[in-house]
Formats: C-alpha cells, sequence, structure tokens
C-alpha cells in the first residue's frame, strides 16, 4: 500500500501535501492513477456516539479520492478543490475498514467530476459519492476565496 508520506513517482508532489486530516483518519492508498484511485480508512477512530462510522469520515475519504485523483491527472503545476459533493450514506459500518474507489468521470481544463464507490470488508456497497472539483493555476487569486 501507498501511505500518506509515500513520495515515490509522479505522486511524490502530491502525496506530500495531503494535509493534517488524511493521517488522521488512517488513510491509505491502495492504488493511484490519473484515472482511477483506491484507498482506505479505518472505522475506529472514525465513529459517531453511536458506534458506527461517522459520515464525514466517509465524506473525507471521498474528497481526497478525488483530489488526489484529479491532482494527478492535471500535474503539480495547478491547483484543484472540490466544490460540490455529495455522499449517499447506504450501509452503517462498526468495524474493519471501508475502502473508496473512484473514477474519473471528466477531467477538462477547468473543471474535474469523480465518482466514488465505497464498500466495507465484506464488499457490502457503504456509500456513493460524486464530486466536482475546479482546476485552477496556482497565480488565479480567486481560489480560495
Amino acid at each position: 500500500m501507498v501511505g500518506s508520506s509515500d513520495t515515490a513517482g509522479s505522486a511524490g508532489p502530491v502525496l506530500g501535501e495531503l494535509g493534517s486530516l488524511a493521517p488522521k483518519l488512517g488513510l491509505e492508498f491502495i492504488e493511484l492513477s490519473a484515472e482511477r484511485v483506491v484507498a482506505r480508512i479505518p472505522v475506529e477512530g472514525n465513529t459517531q456516539p453511536y458506534g458506527i462510522l461517522h459520515g464525514g469520515a466517509t465524506a473525507a475519504l471521498c474528497e481526497t479520492v478525488a483530489s488526489i485523483g484529479t491532482a494527478l491527472r492535471v500535474g503539480p503545476d495547478k491547483q484543484v478543490v472540490g466544490v460540490e459533493l455529495n455522499v449517499n450514506h447506504i450501509r452503517a459500518v462498526r468495524d474493519g475498514f471501508i475502502t473508496a474507489t473512484g473514477v474519473a468521470l471528466h477531467v477538462g481544463k477547468t473543471t474535474a467530476v469523480w465518482d466514488m464507490r465505497v464498500h466495507d470488508d465484506d464488499g457490502n456497497l457503504v456509500a456513493a459519492s460524486r464530486l466536482t472539483l475546479v482546476i485552477r493555476h496556482p497565480d488565479d487569486r480567486r481560489v480560495g476565496e
């Protein structure tokens, strides 16, 4: 598996800048390419008071998968920012890992759209998600406003 501190190959500039949330989630990359990203997080440590997986953890996993995939596709000279995230939570999970598989539906000059499917260790569909991202050059001052 590719851990968040791995900086091998073309993923180096992207993975070196994951920020602080991915390590807190325990996120691990299993597969990385510009067309498909697979990553997982443990349920333990990412639960809500009822002892089930927190929906926000699932959402963060999905957004990270799509953001990293888009960043790999457009290169280190661009910034990618999620602007709309939809997550349908289908099944509760109490233990083990959840794994998100993301595929690019569209990557253009200024936008990207990714589809993610999240499964538990038994292969059950846990969530379905879609993220729309904006692709900008770092000098574009509109990013982050």
